[in-house]
């Protein structure tokens, strides 16, 4: 922050667009986590770039005064990796829900897990399609019913925290929507981590998928002595069935694909490219 940038607070990062989601929704919660977060680390609006996806989470960008991308479904990382490869000095956040990231949007997870961008992917997990009126989506459980369901989900649910972490994410944290102080340090944590942060956040919905009372009784606080460099521990918590574990499974630290292409651009300033006649010469 510059002498002439005025102190920010939560309220400074409130756009004239009012949220429409329906009252209740998880994603308050999560929004109201990111004007804390923004204003703790004093991110100035212009230094700052909100990518999303498809679905209620896709209209985060339109509340937060900064650069914004609501991008096509299951589009969050291509995007964010595009804006911050092109300039690394932005503090980049992609948000989506479940069905954008884990449906559509899962064949992008992975190769954003391996290769380490310094952004920060929020998804926001209410286990339902909730903007297209409550299909099953890829994190349902096993018999729930919905208008695509009538019968019951005979499909098993994917376990993001598991998937993340076989995946090789250098950042992997759980938070709950109605644990705003604790989600509000999780998102601090990965905006700060110097690599790709996933943080997924189980934000119910209220209209199609109501879980307030069912979750609360399986949430399980991570314990402070969890060592969070270990994997193999880390699977132990991403493969819970019986509770939810929240806080931080899994931080480490490997390079980022901003430093490795920037020394790929340094090595390829420096050599002598070859002249074309000498390139049309190896096919004539």
């Amino acid at each position: 922050m510059s002498t002439a940038d005025p102190e920010l607070t939560p309220q400074s990062y409130k756009t004239d667009e009012h949220p429409i989601w329906c009252p209740g929704c998880g994603d308050f919660g999560v929004l109201a986590s990111l004007y804390n977060v923004l204003a703790e680390l004093q991110i100035q609006p212009r230094n700052l770039v909100i990518v999303s996806g498809i679905g209620c989470s896709g209209r985060t960008p339109g509340f937060i005064k900064s650069y914004g991308f609501h991008s096509i479904h299951g589009r969050v990382l291509p995007v964010a990796l595009g804006v911050k490869i092109t300039n690394p000095e932005l503090c980049v956040i992609g948000v989506g829900g479940d069905g954008d990231g884990f449906a559509i949007g899962g064949g992008h997870i992975p190769h954003a897990a391996r290769r380490n961008p310094d952004f920060v992917y929020i998804v926001m997990d209410n286990s339902t399609y909730g903007l297209t009126k409550g299909q099953y989506s890829p994190t349902s459980p096993s018999g729930f019913q919905a208008g695509s369901t009538p019968y019951g989900n005979i499909e098993r649910p994917l376990q993001p925290l598991a998937l993340l972490l076989s995946y090789g994410a250098s950042f992997i944290a759980q938070g709950y929507s109605g644990k705003p102080k604790q989600l509000t340090e999780l998102i601090h944590k990965a905006i700060e981590h110097r690599g790709f942060a996933f943080v997924n956040v189980i934000s119910p919905c209220i209209t199609f998928y109501n879980t307030y009372k069912v979750i609360p009784p399986r949430l399980m606080e991570i314990p402070p002595e969890h060592d969070t460099s270990n994997r193999v521990k880390a699977f132990d918590l991403a493969l819970q069935t019986d509770h939810i574990p929240l806080g931080l499974l899994y931080q480490t630290s490997l390079p980022t694909f901003e430093e490795g292409l920037s020394e790929v651009i340094r090595k390829a300033q420096a050599a002598s490219p070859p002249r074309l006649d000498e390139i049309f010469a190896e096919f004539s």
